[in-house]
This record gives structure tokens, C-alpha cells and sequence, in this order.
């Protein structure tokens, strides 16, 4: 008979594409994924993985058996579920998935609740872009993303998702204190259009905002770094080499060579909580959607410069 966890560990590294992504997903470490996969090889005679420059790929024998396993995987998430709703009460491992700056800004103040009230529940937390982490909620990898869009750049949801709104995380303008528009009140965005930016990499919900933004103003976007991350991006525009646009979540402090200025009307980022439907009921769920959305507030509060 097939063992659950080595078909959990193939579908993980059929998902993450590695078995480092696949051990970080599982909160095991490479060596352990890789022995249960050379389990699963013995137990059905058939090579499973191969290697492929430094990495791994999955046969096609492999590939038929990750299907299977995410099969018997939603199978068995059904039961827990069942379980778990019957006993009333959040139980169980709960995989949550955010971006950076909620995993930063948010996140951790509602784990820590969560934990203390509930201690039958074990709480896991995947940091991941937005775009990914909700695909992952789908493929069934994890079990909540607290992920974000823009007005005008929404993140599409895969059929069989349920989401709630948690909060707005309104932006604003970081500028090089000597920037002949750091003596400005307010901002709007036709001033903007000539501007050398500091961005997210293509494919980021801010970077594809921007581009859409100002290319709406008549102008094609001037983006001299690309940085994923935000404090990377406040040190270059102390450093006067462009400015950025900032979410306020996660922010922290600003050196004094960088002052921030509202823009005008002020772009605002929509956070959410998704799950997959069938996991609704399920009281861990529950519980945490209520502490995300119960906690922004005071989240929002603290960050109104």
C-alpha cells in the first residue's frame, strides 16, 4: 500500500518544482522529502525522480502518481475537515501563505493570537507573492493566502476559491529629501510621468500597477531598479536614485534622507484572505479569516503617516 506522506512529499515537489521548495513547504528539510521519495521508489519500483542540470524533474511515472496523490490529498482534506468541524473548535496544521509585507506588518501578531487561544492548532507560515500564493491555495499546498490587487490590476481567483476583504493598504510616495517635489504637500500623477522609478520586478501586482498607471498618463514608465524588496528600495531612494511608491503595511521606519508624500487620489491595495470552498466550514479557517480581519484596524491605525 502507498504511504500518504511520500505521495505528499512527490505531489510537494511536483508543485514547487524542487525538493528544497517542496521540504520548505512541508516544514521537513531536503534530505528528509528525498528520503521519503527513494521510499516511494522501492515501494513502487519505478524511478521517480531525474536529474536535470542541478536540479530534479519528475518522470512521467512520477507525474501520473502527483495527480493521483493530489486526488487521494483533497480526499483526505475532506475527512479532516469533517473532523475538525465536529470536534467545534480550530485543530490541526493550518498553512498560511503572504506576501512579504503582511508577513511582515501583519501576520505575526494574528499567529501569535491565534496559537495562544487555540493550542491543538499548528500554524505554519509560507512567504510568497500573491500571484503564486493563490495558486497554491488552489493546488491544495496550502490552506489560507492573505494576498492583494489593485483597482486597477485584479488578481484573478481559479474556480473553487472563496475570499474576504481584510482591509485597504493605502501607498504613497517616497521621495529623496532633496527632490525639488519633496517641498510638495500632496502629489497627483501627472507630475510623476518623467520621474525615474524604483519598482518591483515585472510580473509583481505593483510593478504591473505602475506600468498601468502612468501609462494611462501618456508616458512610459522610466524604471531604473527593480527591487522585490521594500527596504532595498527605501535605501536607493535615500541614496537619490529615483523614487518609488510604497504600501504602507510593513513599511517601517524611513531614514531622514527620504520623506513621504500622499499621491493624489491615493492608490490603495485591496487585501484578502482566499480558501478553497470546500474548507469553509472548517473552524481553523474560520478563526483565522476573523483574526486577520478582526486585527486590521489596528494595523491601519498604526501606519497613517
Amino acid at each position: 500500500m502507498l504511504d500518504l506522506a511520500r505521495l505528499r512529499a512527490l505531489h510537494a515537489v511536483h508543485i514547487h518544482g524542487s525538493v528544497g521548495g517542496a521540504a520548505a513547504a512541508l516544514g521537513y528539510t531536503p534530505s528528509a522529502v528525498s528520503q521519503q521519495i527513494a521510499k516511494l521508489e522501492r515501494e513502487t519500483g519505478t524511478a521517480l525522480l531525474e536529474r536535470q542540470g542541478r536540479g530534479v524533474a519528475l518522470t512521467d511515472a512520477a507525474k501520473l502518481l502527483a495527480d493521483t496523490a493530489q486526488q487521494l490529498l483533497s480526499i483526505v482534506e475532506e475527512a479532516e475537515v469533517a473532523l475538525e468541524e465536529r470536534r467545534g473548535r480550530p485543530a490541526g496544521r493550518l498553512t498560511v501563505a503572504a506576501f512579504p509585507t503582511a508577513a511582515r506588518g501583519l501576520l505575526p501578531a494574528v499567529l501569535a493570537g491565534l496559537t495562544a487561544a487555540h493550542k491543538a492548532l499548528d500554524l505554519r507560515l509560507v512567504e510568497e507573492d500573491p500571484h503564486r500564493s493563490v495558486d497554491l491555495v488552489a493546488r491544495g499546498v496550502v490552506d489560507l493566502a492573505v494576498a492583494h490587487d489593485w483597482d486597477i490590476a485584479p488578481l484573478p481567483a481559479p474556480e473553487g476559491l472563496r475570499r474576504a476583504a481584510i482591509g485597504a493598504d493605502r501607498c504613497d510616495i517616497l521621495l529623496p529629501a532633496r527632490h525639488p517635489l519633496a517641498a510638495r504637500d500632496a502629489l497627483v500623477r501627472e507630475e510623476l510621468t518623467t520621474q525615474r522609478w524604483i519598482c518591483q520586478p515585472p510580473g509583481s501586482v505593483c510593478h504591473d500597477w505602475l506600468m498601468r498607471t502612468l501609462r494611462a498618463c501618456g508616458c512610459e514608465p522610466d524604471v531604473v531598479c527593480h527591487v522585490a524588496e521594500y527596504q532595498t528600495q527605501v535605501a536607493l531612494v535615500a541614496a537619490g536614485l529615483g523614487i518609488a511608491l510604497v504600501p504602507r503595511l510593513g513599511r517601517g521606519p524611513l531614514p531622514q534622507e527620504v520623506v513621504v508624500r500622499p499621491l493624489e487620489p491615493a492608490p490603495v491595495r485591496g487585501l484578502f484572505a482566499v480558501w478553497r470552498s470546500g474548507t469553509s466550514r472548517r473552524p481553523a479557517i474560520i478563526e483565522a479569516v476573523r483574526a486577520l480581519r478582526d486585527h486590521w484596524p489596528a494595523v491601519a491605525e498604526g501606519r497613517t503617516e
